[in-house]
């Protein structure tokens, strides 16, 4: 299923998500987050890599010299380096304002080659602005791990900065090697879904950094047969919880050239926050092969979630409330059955 196409022609609205001309150099816009502020101020954390990504699509008939998926990097920089920018959309879903997030006074050295906090979500818990993502720079090796990036954001200069970065370990003895995609959720302070299915949900409290509790572990919530990994946040819905999910297929041909495909899921909890439906069958947004949702919220009745495509390009996507109310219906159903 195309989500975009169901979506248009039930009344939705696609909407890309572009900055000024060149203040990118021409290097990727991805994987955006959005929030609803209390004030009705539409936020988007838009994601920029300073590399561009060429993936043949379809049939495959053009690959690259480096195979069907390849990373363009500047000549003389190839980190992967990630920063963000904070945005305000209007009603019409255009970027009214925007600003890099100002990082600085608490910027290191970094020491491995992906600098920054990718794929940060949005969220706003006890009045304080966060942006939660993973970082990996912090050692020799790699290691990843959710961070809290609090932001002060001044909405009269429309400037932001990060005044406060907490790391947060693993639960239990926190020696994994990477802790990407918990998705927050939105309306409970600290709390994340690092795992779908089974269900596991971690209290994180950015005080007590030292600590990353296990809260509930659901084993008999419902199953696919693939790892469905964080993507939105997880939102209320009427009388459920729903987030996005992403499953990615990555593999290497008979050159040993690198490739992948990336669908979606829609989740459906209830109050308890017990996962109970999940989409029937895997979507896409656009057809593309690499796609990644990271930001859902509701706007009056319908349904707005962000996501990049081939991380090049970033857009936002209004779902009106009967294609979302459908999709639940069908994520619970296949569940039950």
């Amino acid at each position: 299923m195309n989500l975009v196409q169901l979506a248009v022609s039930n009344g939705g609205k696609l909407s890309p998500l572009l900055i000024k001309e060149g203040l990118n150099k021409g290097t990727g816009l991805m994987n955006p987050s959005i929030f609803i502020d209390d004030d009705g101020d539409i936020l988007v954390n838009l994601r920029h890599v300073n590399y561009s990504m060429y993936h043949a699509e379809k049939n495959m008939k053009f690959p690259s010299a480096w195979g069907p998926l390849a990373y363009l990097h500047p000549e003389k920089d190839q980190t992967l380096r990630t920063y963000n920018y904070l945005c305000k959309l209007d009603k019409d879903l255009k970027i009214t304002h925007y600003t890099l997030v100002d990082t600085k006074s608490h910027d290191v050295p970094p020491l491995w080659e992906f600098h920054g906090l990718e794929d940060a979500r949005i969220v706003k818990w006890n009045n304080i602005l966060y942006l939660i993502g993973v970082r990996r720079d912090t050692d020799e090796i790699g290691t990843g791990r959710m961070e809290y990036s609090q932001i002060s954001l001044n909405k009269k200069k429309w400037t932001a900065k990060e005044v406060s970065r907490v790391r947060i370990p693993a639960p239990g003895a926190n020696d994994s090697y990477c802790e990407k995609n918990w998705y927050p959720i939105i309306d409970k302070p600290f709390h994340f879904v690092k795992w779908t299915s089974p269900s596991e949900i971690v209290k994180a409290e950015p005080h007590n950094p030292a600590i990353c509790e296990v809260v509930s572990i659901n084993e008999e919530a419902p199953k696919v047969n693939v790892d469905l990994r964080g993507g939105s946040q997880l939102i209320p819905w009427g009388k459920y919880y729903i987030n996005i999910t992403h499953e990615a297929a990555l593999w290497y041909n008979y050159l040993n050239q690198k490739n992948g495909q990336y669908r979606h899921r829609l989740c459906v909890w209830n109050e308890h926050y017990d996962l109970i439906g999940i989409s029937p069958e895997p979507f896409s947004f656009l057809d593309a092969a690499i796609e990644f949702c990271t930001g859902a919220a509701q706007l009056e009745e319908d349904l707005l979630l962000t996501f990049g495509f081939s991380d090049s390009t970033a857009f936002v996507l209004k779902v009106p409330k009967i294609v979302v109310d459908n999709m639940i219906g069908d994520a619970i159903e296949n569940a039950n059955n």
